[in-house]
């Protein structure tokens, strides 16, 4: 009885406060923006006296908290340093440690920003890159991914919060964000960087761009008119009943299915009137320019006798988008994403002596679509054995069975965050309050058939983020790099259209573009040059957000003016004039008459100018430079080793 009275004594004399609550983005181990008035917010009990206890302060700020419980106060900070601690109390106290104060940076983007160290990206030298990653004073906070039809106030993060750098923390943060931060801190006196990285990975850009800034573009007014005002429950029943009707009428349109039944898979299928194609490779360089849909890929192989009913291993490398595989009609797996690799087992029952048909159902729903990686990757083989694979890298018949064009779009998921608005939603609008120097940007894969509308799109993403921010914060951004197969003949590039359009955001005030034209990779959309791309960011940063003097980018092009036959470019940041890489000769230039046919051309450096002509053009009105999607000839540079940026010199000509 006495140890229940006891019980009952201290509860009533324990203060009757809750406890005081943070937004995950305030946690032991974050870090401030100095010599700035950052805000700190956070919830207590209704119309609570809040006083805030910086260590770097002589005396706590105060503060009182609404009827819901929500406060907010300005703190001062101090110059770079810490550790810190900062206690905050209503009645009961809660206190952050090893806080410091520093420069930081939110970075974003899609899945070249997402990509790790180790893990999926495993960049060049992680293994040696992740045991050297110890930074105590560079801290990372990675927001988990979410997405929302209207804008939230709280934000998820792993690990609880803030995480000091180190080969534990480092491995499965952004790379490119991380190379980023440990220039900055290398090169501003170790002063501590803290970085936020919110990335996902195939996302296209206004998905992180606010709905109020997006109505302004027609474009997005119906798709963001779309998601006013409903719940999460609304669109979740509204999108199961639009998409079972589209699937049915897009499974009806395939004329390689009855229902479910794969005909244009069963072996004895007469596919003479199919036409080929090589594999690897993706189909809008070989026929289906701009094609989205269902395409369906045959090969057929005669296998030993040794091989009959015993299993066997089938690797596809990589295919854009999702596939469903089968093996003499029957199904032996299914893969979506374009970045997945493909590794299926065939069962020995399906295995025979002589011909054998393997057949691939490809669906492709934007951009580029069919396979791709290293062809010496492309085969089939017995399953644990040495024994020599037999290649699959050649002609392969295909037929197209649905153009996603000839049908109404498909109706998007509540879960897709490909949708206007929605990671503004989730992932930025909740960071927008917290005090940022600057904010890096890698994205423009998924938005690159659109190259036109992202001309507005990045700097009206850019004008909302900053309003948000209440602030003309520095926005640094990365052109897309080179990737996919080098063109025989002068292209139409999206991907070089894209560039472009990067290109012109420079116009945006304090902004700065890391041009990765000669670090892309042809077969792999997510190159494992990381080093570079931070490097050159924190290239823009030093020099235009800390005044440092250092050269931060490649050359870009200025004006031109024809010369008899020839035509002479100018561009800006040649201070020390122009070179080639390893000295050789300039190439990457191509040229046209008023009949819009480029030529490839001669080009030569005078000083910081270029001189282009060719004799097959006798009256030259537009260059172009490094205008497609992998210019592998590409090696104008600057004296400071940085690569000029493509161009071309006509406009829309």
């Amino acid at each position: 009885m006495r140890r229940i009275c006891l019980f009952f004594c201290a509860i009533l004399s324990a203060p009757a406060f809750a406890k005081v609550e943070l937004p995950a983005l305030f946690s032991d181990n974050m870090v401030l923006q100095q010599q700035a008035n950052v805000p700190l917010w956070g919830k207590s009990k209704p119309n609570a006296s809040v006083s805030v206890s910086p260590s770097w302060a002589s005396q706590p700020y105060a503060t009182a908290a609404d009827a819901a419980g929500r406060w907010r106060i300005t703190l001062p900070t101090p110059a770079a340093g810490g550790p810190h601690t900062i206690t905050i109390s209503d009645g009961s106290s809660l206190k952050l440690s090893n806080v410091m104060v520093g420069e930081v940076w939110l970075c974003s983007g899609q899945s070249n920003m997402e990509m790790p160290l180790a893990g999926w990206g495993k960049v060049n030298s992680y293994e040696q890159e992740i045991a050297q990653a110890l930074y105590p004073n560079i801290r990372l906070l990675q927001v988990e991914k979410q997405a929302s039809v209207a804008p939230q106030s709280s934000l998820k993060v792993q690990g609880g919060g803030w995480q000091v750098c180190s080969p534990a923390t480092v491995a499965e943060f952004s790379a490119t964000a991380y190379f980023f931060g440990r220039d900055l801190h290398k090169n501003l006196d170790n002063i501590p960087i803290g970085l936020i990285n919110t990335s996902w990975g195939g996302t296209i850009a206004e998905a992180w761009t606010s709905a109020e800034s997006l109505e302004s573009m027609p474009d997005f007014a119906e798709a963001v008119g779309a998601l006013k005002g409903k719940t999460n429950e609304e669109l979740v029943e509204k999108y199961q009943k639009e998409n079972k009707e589209w699937l049915d009428r897009f499974t009806a349109a395939d004329g390689g299915l009855r229902g479910n039944a794969p005909l244009w898979a069963t072996p004895d299928l007469d596919d003479s009137s199919w036409k080929t194609m090589a594999v690897p490779g993706l189909w809008e360089r070989q026929g289906l320019e701009n094609f989205d849909g269902v395409v369906w890929f045959r090969y057929s192989l005669d296998l030993p006798a040794g091989w009959k009913g015993k299993e066997l291993e089938l690797n596809l490398a990589e295919i854009d988008d999702n596939d469903i595989t089968y093996f003499n009609g029957e199904q032996i797996g299914a893969t979506n994403g374009h970045n997945m690799s493909r590794k299926y087992k065939v069962p020995g029952k399906l295995v025979k002596a002589g011909k054998n048909v393997i057949t691939v159902r490809v669906m492709d729903t934007g951009v580029d679509g069919g396979f791709y990686g290293n062809a010496a990757q492309i085969q089939l083989k017995l399953a644990n054995s040495k024994a020599a694979a037999i290649s699959l890298a050649q002609e392969w018949k295909y037929k197209v069975a649905v153009d996603l064009h000839s049908l109404p779009p498909r109706p998007q998921s509540p879960d897709n965050p490909n949708r206007p608005s929605v990671l503004f939603n989730a992932m930025i609008s909740p960071i927008a309050p917290f005090t940022i120097k600057g904010a890096i940007w890698y994205q423009g894969e998924a938005n690159a058939d659109r190259a036109l509308q992202y001309r507005e799109l990045l700097p009206l993403l850019i004008r909302d983020w900053r309003k948000q921010w209440g602030s003309d914060f520095s926005f640094y951004f990365v052109q897309l790099a080179n990737f996919l197969g080098t063109p025989l003949e002068p292209p139409v590039s999206t991907w070089a259209a894209l560039r472009e359009a990067q290109l012109n955001t420079l116009h945006v005030s304090n902004t700065g573009m890391a041009v990765t034209i000669d670090i892309g990779e042809a077969r792999d959309i997510h190159p494992k040059n990381k080093q570079d791309v931070g490097a050159r960011l924190a290239l823009s940063a030093r020099a235009n957000t800390y005044g440092q003097q250092v050269a931060y980018s490649g050359p870009l092009y200025s004006s031109y003016r024809i010369e008899n036959n020839k035509i002479r470019i100018s561009f800006t940041h040649a201070d020390g004039g122009l070179k080639t890489k390893n000295g050789d000769k300039l190439r990457g230039f191509t040229i046209a008459g008023s009949d819009k046919k480029f030529y490839e051309a001669e080009a030569t450096i005078e000083g910081g100018e270029v001189l282009v002509s060719s004799p097959s053009v006798a009256f030259p009105v537009a260059v172009r430079y490094a205008w497609a999607d992998n210019p592998s000839d590409a090696n104008l540079y600057n004296a400071a080793e940085l690569p000029a940026s493509p161009f071309r010199t006509e406009g829309n000509f």
